[in-house]
């Protein structure tokens, strides 16, 4: 039995997979936080779909759920499209976990110098942020059900999602960095447009917020019986709407700060990924409203929202650099000491 285990372990250890998950390479890390970033923005798409639908509480004996729910089973007052909205994205979570898994095992054995090397500390923790966050949004979700979709456990049930995507949207970025956590980043630009970026990540959080007490004040609240924040739905929008101008504009004398300092590549790209997110997303903020609010597009301005926040994180991290990863080598090429970039405060 033992000669049998240790053959399928070794043969385990060639699969591919396995091999990029246990002993993950420079490139095979940033493709799994890569899988990390995907998982979340769709699990948080889906998760706005089953709201704005009106497809929640499809399991309401939660946390027991009957074993019917195992497979996608109509409750009272769902419609069938209503039932496999919400099932879907109940089943969305396996995959999800997997992935977390997958993401933080593989955080975990990271050794960019290769093996017996110093391990990512840094990393190691936005890994643990993965799974962590999973826990953290089923008790979440537990709570949403047990309070039939009260505004504010919704709406924190949200935002905690936007802290795991910038988390993994956080440890993608850095997979690709210098391999010493230690090190202070190089400024790649003028110090006041790091600053007018990190403001556009401040507005941009405050922008998701102001989304999520919108939508929990108005018609797609989750169901005409769930409550509602006792709030005027025209002055709520009207300050959604402000707070994305104010975006706009930071986003707009960024961009120009960028192109007319010179800004690298790198930086422009991210720069112009941004503002033309933010400009379809402003664009289809006003067409959903004047519309009268209709579910899908909707469902589109939310999830637009997550691109954008994406968008803006990116674009944070581009301002900045810690030079490439040192991958690992052999010869006298691997024992030369690796070139320390300026620090930003110098």
């Amino acid at each position: 039995m033992r000669v049998v285990a240790a053959d399928l372990l070794s043969r385990a250890g060639s699969w591919p997979l396995v091999r990029a998950v246990l002993a993950p390479t420079p490139r095979s890390m940033r493709r799994i936080a890569l899988a990390g970033v995907i998982a979340d923005t769709v699990i948080m798409s889906t998760g706005a779909a089953v709201r704005l639908s009106s497809s929640g509480l499809g399991c309401p004996d939660w946390p027991q759920c009957s074993t019917a729910d195992i497979v996608a089973s109509k409750n009272t007052g769902q419609t069938l499209l209503n039932t496999w909205i919400e099932f879907s994205n109940r089943l969305l979570n396996f995959p999800l976990v997997v992935i977390a898994a997958l993401v933080f095992i593989a955080a975990w054995r990271f050794r960019p110098l290769g093996p017996g090397g110093q391990k990512r500390r840094d990393l190691f923790w936005l890994g643990v942020a993965q799974p962590a966050g999973v826990v953290a949004q089923a008790v979440i979700g537990g709570i949403v059900v047990l309070t039939k979709l009260a505004p504010a456990a919704v709406s924190v049930h949200f935002l905690v999602s936007a802290s795991i995507v910038a988390a993994a949207v956080t440890l993608y970025t850095r997979c690709g960095e210098g391999t010493v956590p230690s090190t202070p980043p190089t400024a790649v630009v003028r110090p006041d447009l790091r600053l007018l970026s990190a403001a556009l990540v401040a507005v941009t959080a405050v922008m998701l917020a102001a989304g999520t007490v919108v939508t929990g004040t108005g018609p797609l609240a989750g169901n005409a019986a769930a409550p509602r924040y006792k709030l005027p739905l025209e002055g709520v929008t009207q300050l959604h709407a402000d707070i994305g101008w104010l975006m706009t504009g930071l986003a707009v004398a960024l961009v120009l700060g960028l192109r007319v300092s010179g800004a690298p590549p790198r930086a422009m790209r991210a720069a112009w990924i941004m503002i033309a997110a933010l400009g379809l997303q402003g664009l289809l903020g006003y067409v959903q409203y004047f519309n009268h609010l209709p579910a899908g597009l909707v469902w589109f301005h939310v999830t637009g929202a997550v691109l954008v926040w994406i968008a803006v994180l990116r674009l944070f991290f581009a301002l900045r650099d810690r030079g490439p990863v040192n991958s690992y080598r052999t010869g006298p090429a691997a024992t030369a000491p690796a070139r320390q970039p300026e620090p930003l405060d110098r």
